[in-house]
């Protein structure tokens, strides 16, 4: 069997190419060299699921790295969120710090609670928060002329967690110390974090959607793919296969990864094999992404995109709430849920989208 070594189509894996993001990128690197408290140094990154958030967030730890950031890795928003970032920003920064330079002569404590490098003293360690911790081993390496980034994946809604470690980013941005924060979570969870009003503080950072990949950029991507895998697939059924994946670099992965597997022994891929594959890939999609999607959306959330799947997936709200047989107003109430949520955008007034890919054709279905 041919060896997949490019597409990584699974939860957590990293694939051997960041496609399509170059630009979001760059923007963020860009903005880790401005002053620190520039809004551009405060980020949140909207993106369904299969929209390629976390893949995005470990490119950025990888390359601040390389430009002298001691990176905080992507972590979860979950429960001792804030105790793993110390954990990693003392590992990450471990090299910017020697140990003979933190110690303090006549076995006296450590300077600001250190006892060797960037570990703390028993005392620190035992008695003060997460919270303390980190404003200290920032306050540190910005002493060192370096500069701490903190990456959150999967951002919560209402999570103590994540008011912990905004309300200490705002009193070290005050502070003037040397820190950024990029946080990526789906539209729905990232909406109502900004509406705490805990956390008003977040509503000036910078906001970024990923948006679908465009056309080109996926089918020059699979150009390039296919010949470094020793495949053969014609001009037209590349191009079918890249509007297969409607711009998800989920889809983008699964479509990649199963004309590999499906493939002729010499690499030749012909019309049943791009069939085959297109097909699993679809099943692929729609159980991890549109059905988990789904799930998570009420009765009357999904009627709403059923009604719009049934117009194409982007229609008249009008016609919409005569397709779920309510008032207009009824049908509004579920419009602003999912807009917020991420599921549907609004491309002109009175209109409304789809937005997650194949999501149309999936609700078509059945």
């Amino acid at each position: 069997m041919r060896q997949d070594t490019i597409f990584s189509p699974s939860f957590g894996n990293r694939p051997s190419q960041l496609v399509g993001r170059e630009d979001v990128l760059s923007s963020l690197l860009a903005g880790l060299q401005t002053t620190p408290g520039s809004r551009e140094r405060a980020v949140v990154m909207l993106g369904q699921r299969g929209s390629g958030k976390t893949v995005l967030l470990w490119e950025l730890a990888d390359q601040a790295t390389a430009a002298g950031f001691a990176v905080a890795t992507p972590t979860i928003a979950a429960e001792g969120m804030v105790g793993r970032i110390v954990e990693k920003i003392q590992d990450a920064g471990s090299r910017y710090v020697s140990e003979r330079s933190a110690r303090v002569t006549g076995g006296s404590m450590g300077a600001l609670g250190f006892s060797a490098g960037l570990q703390f003293t028993r005392d620190v360690q035992e008695t003060k928060s997460d919270a303390y911790k980190l404003t200290h081993l920032c306050r540190r390496l910005t002493e060192r002329d370096r500069g701490v980034l903190v990456l959150v994946d999967e951002l919560q809604a209402n999570s103590p967690e994540v008011r912990s470690l905004i309300a200490t980013y705002q009193e070290l941005v005050g502070e003037g110390q040397n820190i950024a924060l990029v946080m990526a979570g789906l539209p729905g969870a990232v909406s109502a974090t900004l509406n705490d009003r805990v956390l008003t503080f977040l509503n000036r950072a910078r906001k970024v959607t990923l948006e679908p990949l465009g056309f080109s950029e996926v089918d020059a991507f699979f150009l390039q793919a296919f010949r470094t895998l020793g495949l053969a697939v014609g001009d037209d059924l590349r191009r079918r296969a890249s509007e297969a994946t409607e711009g998800s670099p989920y889809l983008l992965q699964l479509v990649g990864h199963n004309l590999v597997l499906y493939a002729a022994d010499d690499g030749t891929v012909d019309e049943g094999a791009l069939e085959s594959a297109l097909e699993s890939a679809r099943r692929d999609f729609e159980n991890d992404i549109c059905e988990t999607t789904l799930a998570s959306l009420s009765d009357q959330d999904v009627a709403f995109l059923r009604a719009v799947a049934a117009e194409g997936g982007r229609a008249r709200m009008s016609a919409v709430a005569k397709r779920m047989g309510v008032t207009p107003d009824y049908a509004q109430k579920y419009r602003k849920r999912l807009l917020n949520a991420g599921v549907i955008t609004a491309p002109e007034r009175g209109r409304v989208a789809i937005a997650i890919p194949h999501l149309t054709g999936y609700l078509q279905q059945g």
